[in-house]
């Protein structure tokens, strides 16, 4: 079966969703990423996501820093002892295993990476690469494209396009060629990604991409070191009705 054949459907007309992405846990529940606990964070998310009534939350990758098959035992502890009612729904990061997120993947979280709903779908891209920046093979662009036939929205890993920081040196390599292919489909609204710790936003062939902050630590804008800032954890707010797409960034306090 395709990364997309499989699909999770709403019956309605709109959908009220959160992306959050980089969590970055250990196996250690108390374990810190650049003096963040990234559980502890992760945890304020949840309460936060738990009482806004959405129809699902897609996780953006970068579930671990460890790297260990106990820190994604630890995302799904913590997603099922929270009050959040809705799918999750993931996509891989550089630092993921896709087997340990599959494993993870039962009841609340979700497997599907084609979400649908009567004004479109949603379609969770695999950017994981041979190294930390991202790739997406030739097949998965083109079975993306194939897709690509209704009102869409994307989301992936990496950044497309530079931020005009460090981490451009584990960008998407062939993010141009993904770009190409979303606009050139005439279908595509916006492509949502993660991996750069802080929020941006930029145009591409008049197609916006919106990048959201971490739930653990965020890395400083427009400087070529690796700086880090503990401005507290975030998520994307995304509403898709009729009237198109609103979104916004919601910072919670440190």
């Amino acid at each position: 079966m395709g990364w997309f054949e499989d699909k999770y459907e709403f019956n309605q007309a709109q959908l009220r969703i959160a992306h959050i992405t980089d969590t970055h846990l250990f196996a250690d529940e108390g374990g810190e990423y650049f003096g963040v606990n990234t559980a502890q964070h992760f945890g304020a998310i949840l309460n936060a996501l738990a009482q806004l009534n959405l129809d699902a939350v897609i996780f953006g990758g970068d579930l671990t820093q460890d790297h260990t098959y106990e820190s994604y035992e630890l995302f799904a502890r913590l997603v099922a002892s929270s009050k959040l009612a809705c799918p999750l729904f993931w996509l891989p990061g550089n630092h993921d295993d896709i087997e340990y997120l599959s494993k993870i993947s039962h009841g609340q979280i979700q497997q599907t990476k084609r979400i649908a709903f009567e004004m479109g779908q949603i379609l969770l891209v695999n950017s994981k690469g041979p190294t930390p920046a991202g790739w997406i093979e030739t097949s998965h662009l083109n079975e993306l494209e194939k897709h690509c036939e209704s009102p869409s929205v994307v989301f992936c890993h990496h950044n497309p396009l530079p931020i005009d920081g460090y981490l451009d040196k584990h960008m998407l390599d062939n993010g141009p060629q993904l770009l190409n292919r979303l606009v050139d489909s005439g279908q595509v609204l916006g492509l949502f990604h993660g991996h750069v710790h802080n929020e941006y936003q930029f145009r591409f062939r008049g197609m916006t991409l919106y990048a959201t902050p971490a739930t653990s630590i965020q890395f400083t804008k427009n400087t070529a070191q690796w700086q880090q800032e503990n401005l507290g954890a975030a998520y994307r707010l995304i509403n898709w009705t009729q009237d198109g797409i609103q979104t916004e960034v919601k910072w919670l306090e440190k």
